[in-house]
This record gives structure tokens, sequence and C-alpha cells, in this order.
């Protein structure tokens, strides 16, 4: 037991740390992007060279930001990079990858009813994806199709909804989630490491050098920066969706990460020219629309009726069902390996504690079917409709 007691330790510190580092870095990142939207031509007498400015208030100071419209005259003392936020939030990421899904394969990533691939064959799917997507994606950034940024914008569009599906028909839903989120995650990493952090060296030092700067650089390192804007709110939302089964566990889960990803991508959209004084109202309208859109399209089939005659179900049958399909994880002391204790606290050993998990045993093991995991215990379809209908009945009361 004391090895998953560590590990579970290990995930919380880890999970804890990409949390961190992850709001430092959209923090950071949001603030130049609202800077950039929110510099204004500068007043009359200001420096030289300064393009725009603005004056902010915070924390009880005032402060005053210069925007230079190309290299300074002359470069301050102290520069300050933009970087380890982002090296950080992914190396953390990828570690937690490896430690709660690579490590897990079998139990977290192979689902027998989806493919039948061996852990192996899963980890070795998701990595394809994850750094084959890189290449595909840097190849069409750096393609003719840079200068086009609409039709570029749309076959990204396209290569992710076909991740989503594609790792949809391999893994398991959680696990075809959270891999469309490494996938542009990497994307937002290596664009900063290998494009927009390179090219802002090069500007650097050719203003050093009395060179002028490389205007192509820089403008590889400008789409980067646009594409990571838009890719944030879509890499949030899988971070989140493990906790809604109704998203992932839907059979067109895959449309719904893409329909639900263009909502966020489109709000910042709106955000960026709300802060340019720009406001488009519209585009919020079709963000609720299609929330709720999706919402309507996904809501979850009502089980079958109990059929003339049948026997209503009780609580003790639900629970011979649960001893022998969920106890390996829910109870007090675990049998599966990797389990120090039962996954989110959830134990399913008395009447009183599966009957306060109605709702929670109707989504995952009913609607998501994404439990047992792995489906290990061999749960069938004649106790999972069961268990549904024993739901059903305490969701409609006597």
């Amino acid at each position: 037991m004391l090895v998953p007691y560590l590990a579970d330790w290990l995930g919380l510190v880890l999970r804890w740390f990409h949390f961190m580092m992850g709001v430092a870095w959209i923090g950071a990142s949001f603030y130049f992007v609202w800077l950039n939207n929110s510099i204004r031509p500068p007043e009359e007498g200001a420096r030289a060279g300064v393009a725009g400015s603005l004056w902010a208030v915070h924390g009880g100071a005032f402060y005053e930001v210069a925007k230079h419209g190309g290299a300074p005259p002359r470069l301050p003392r102290k520069l300050h990079w933009f970087k380890w936020e982002a090296y950080l939030t992914w190396l953390s990421g990828f570690s937690l990858l490896v430690l709660l899904w690579w490590s897990r394969a079998g139990t977290t990533m192979v689902d027998p009813q989806v493919a039948a691939l061996s852990p192996a064959q899963a980890v070795g799917v998701g990595a394809a994806f994850i750094f084959g997507g890189w290449l595909v994606y840097d190849g069409l950034c750096r393609s003719p199709l840079r200068h086009h940024g609409r039709a570029l914008a749309l076959l990204l569009l396209a290569f992710v909804t076909g991740s989503a599906w594609g790792l949809s028909q391999l893994l398991s839903a959680r696990a075809a989630y959270l891999h469309v989120g490494a996938m542009l995650g990497t994307w937002m990493a290596a664009n900063v490491l290998l494009v927009i952090i390179p090219g802002q060296r090069a500007m650097v030092q050719a203003m050093v050098e009395g060179h002028p700067p490389p205007v192509e650089r820089g403008a590889a390192g400008a789409l980067r920066s646009l594409h990571n804007n838009y890719f944030t709110l879509p890499v949030l939302f899988v971070m989140i969706s493990s906790h809604f089964p109704q998203t992932w566990g839907h059979p067109m889960g895959w449309a719904v990460l893409v329909g639900l990803g263009l909502c966020g991508a489109a709000y910042r959209r709106w955000v960026n020219l709300e802060e340019r004084g720009q406001p488009q109202h519209a585009i919020l309208a079709a963000i609720v629309a299609g929330i709720v859109a999706i919402a309507l399209l996904v809501r979850p089939a009502p089980p079958p009726a109990p059929a003339d005659g049948q026997a209503a179900v009780s609580t003790t049958q639900v629970q011979q069902v649960l001893s022998a399909r969920c106890l390996a994880c829910h109870s007090s002391h675990p049998t599966q390996a990797g389990f120090a204790t039962a996954p989110k606290g959830l134990l399913l050993e008395t009447p009183d504690e599966i009957e306060a998990a109605t709702d929670k045993i109707m989504q995952r093991a009913v609607q998501a079917r994404d439990m047992p995991l792995a489906n290990l215990t061999g749960m069938t379809d004649e106790e999972r409709a069961l268990v549904g209908r024993w739901a059903a009945a305490r969701a409609a009361g006597p």
C-alpha cells in the first residue's frame, strides 16, 4: 500500500504545481494581450520611439506602461522574459500525464469496448497525437498558409476535430479528451520554446549589433502568440472536463469537445474586441446559444420503462451488483492495484452509501459507461440496465 500512497501524494504535489504554473502563464499571457489591446497613441511630448502608452492603478500605486514601435534606442540593463511559466506548466503537466495515465494505461486509457489495444499501444497512440500533432501544426504554420489567417484557422480546426474523433475511436473517452488537451498544450509551450522566445532573442541581438530587426521572425512569433491566446480556454475546458461525464461520456463526446472548445475560443475573441473598444455582443449571444444547443443535444435519454409485470429493483439487488463490480476500487481498503484509497473518496459498501451516490452511479456506470475502469470486473449490459432502472425509480420518487 505504501507505493500507491506515495504516488497519490506525488500526484497531489505535481497537480498543485501544474495549476500554479498554469495560473502564472495564463495570467501573464492575458495581461500582455490586454496591454496590447489597451495601448493608445502616446500623448504629446512622449519619448522618441514610443508607439503607445497607458496608465493604470493597482494596489494603491499608479503605473505607466509604454510600448515601443520597434527596438528602443538603448537596451535596458534588466529585460524581463516570460518563458519559465510556460515551460514549467508543460513539464509538470507531462509528468502528471505519465504518472496518472501512461503508467496506468491498462485501466485509464484502454477501453475494450472502443478498441482492443494493449497498454503500450494506447500510450503509443497518445504520444503520436501529442508529438506528431506538433509536427503537423508547426508545418502548417511555416507553410504559405501563415499569410492567410482564416484559411489556416479553418485547417487547424479541421485537424483538431479529426484528432478528437480519431482519439475517441482508440482510447477511453476521458483519455481521448485529455490527449486532445495535451496536444494543444504542447503546441502552446512549443510555440514559446521554439518560435516566440528565439524570435525575441533574434530581435534583441539585432538591436545590440545595430542591425534591422528580423521582421519575419517577429511575424512568426506574433502568429504563434495569437494562436496561444485562442488555445488557452479550450485547454482549460479539457482540464475541468473530467468532472463532467455528460461531455466526454456521450457517444458524440468528440463533437462536444470541439463545440465547447470553439465557445471558449469565441469568448477570447469577444474579450479581445471588447478591450480594443470594438464590442461584438453578437459573439456572446452565439456562445450562449451554442452551449445551450450542445446541452440539449447531449442530454441523456431516460432509461427504458420497466416492462409490464417487471418487479421494481431493490437497493439490495444493486448492492450485489456493485459488490461484484465496483468494490475493488470503491471500498475502505481497495484491492485494485494502484489505489491506496477509494477514488474521489467514493465508498459503495453499504446501502446508505450506495443510495447517497445514486446520481454518480447513474452518470458513470449507466450513461457514460466508463466505470468500472476499463470494465476490468466485467459489468454486463444487463447489470447496467438494472442499475439504471433502480436509479431512475429513485429519481422519480414515491
